[in-house]
């Protein structure tokens, strides 16, 4: 039986999750630990977040097309959450509306290539450990539901 997933449908990735993966997966080569769809604070929700090797916070915004970058105006309130900011798109992307000063990504699906590094803005320590603290919870909760699906967290 084949079963047809319709364009509208919320199960079918919307194409920035998908350009997430393919970051997430370059980010994984690299050694990093990514995690998709992160919210680091109150009203804020990152595509990508990622711990580097080094311990340097990453954070990597996915745009699909003009109108999803146009539509962002959260994004700069992601800098002070990261250590590193970019912004991953694809081929067909108008690159030059990107603002300055970011890291730049072209990623598909399934990969991607690190075009751009982004310059680097040192987290404070207590930032740092907060970000880190609350990377590792999010990733060890879905981690959990992954396997129990009913688990509920308190707190």
């Amino acid at each position: 039986m084949v079963i047809a997933i319709s364009p509208t449908d919320p199960a079918r990735p919307q194409p920035g999750q998908l350009l997430a993966r393919g970051v997430s997966r370059m980010l994984l080569a690299l050694g990093h630990a990514p995690l998709c769809e992160f919210v680091p604070a109150r009203g804020l929700r990152v595509d990508v977040v990622s711990v580097a090797p080094g311990g340097e916070i990453w954070i990597v915004e996915c745009k699909s097309c003009r109108e999803d970058f146009i539509a962002d105006r959260k994004w700069q309130g992601y800098l002070e959450w990261c250590d590193r900011f970019f912004w991953a798109v694809d081929g067909d992307f108008p690159r030059e509306i990107l603002p300055d000063g970011s890291g730049l990504i072209l990623a598909d699906p399934y990969g991607a290539e690190l075009q751009l590094m982004a310059p680097l803005a040192r987290l404070a320590a207590a930032r740092r450990a907060r970000v880190l603290r609350d990377v590792a919870r999010a990733a060890a909760v879905r981690l959990l539901r992954l396997g129990d699906p009913g688990a509920e967290m308190r707190g």
